[in-house]
């Protein structure tokens, strides 16, 4: 599976040890940074891990950021991607089950590394269950 994985300063201890742990793992990885944890803008880092999973359409996306909620905003303006925020396993879980969703996005500041890890593991084993969801995520593009 290829992976795509960003974050900005505030999620840069996380997005650090994510990869860490990911590298074990049979996965294609490309880290777009932020390589630092000095403030940086978090679109610099979303767009590049949004613009690789609209280019890559087996791949999946992992972005970090205090809230979320930036990284989310940035990567959903690209037409194929689906940033899910999340805040724990269930949520995850259902982002790719019910929305297709391709790119996870993490508030480092509301969750624990602990559940990162819960959040991720679910996200990329979880498949998209199609069905009566095909429709509704055929109609969240423009």
């Amino acid at each position: 599976m290829k992976l795509a994985i960003g974050g900005d300063h505030a999620g840069f201890d996380y997005k650090q040890k994510i990869f860490q742990d990911l590298s074990q793992q049979q996965l294609e990885i490309e880290d777009f940074g932020t390589h630092q944890p000095t403030s940086v803008d978090y679109p610099d880092f979303a767009h590049p891990v949004a613009s690789y999973v609209e280019a890559n359409p087996d791949s999946l996306g992992i972005l970090v950021c205090g809230s979320g909620n930036g990284v989310a905003m940035a990567a959903n303006k690209h037409a194929g991607i689906r940033a899910a925020v999340c805040w724990n396993e269930e949520l995850a879980r259902l982002a790719r089950q019910h929305n297709n969703a391709n790119i996870l996005c993490i508030p480092a500041r509301f969750v624990s590394p602990q559940m990162a890890a819960s959040m991720i593991s679910a996200f990329l084993s979880e498949k998209f269950e199609g069905g009566r969801h095909a429709n509704r995520v055929h109609k969240i593009s423009c």
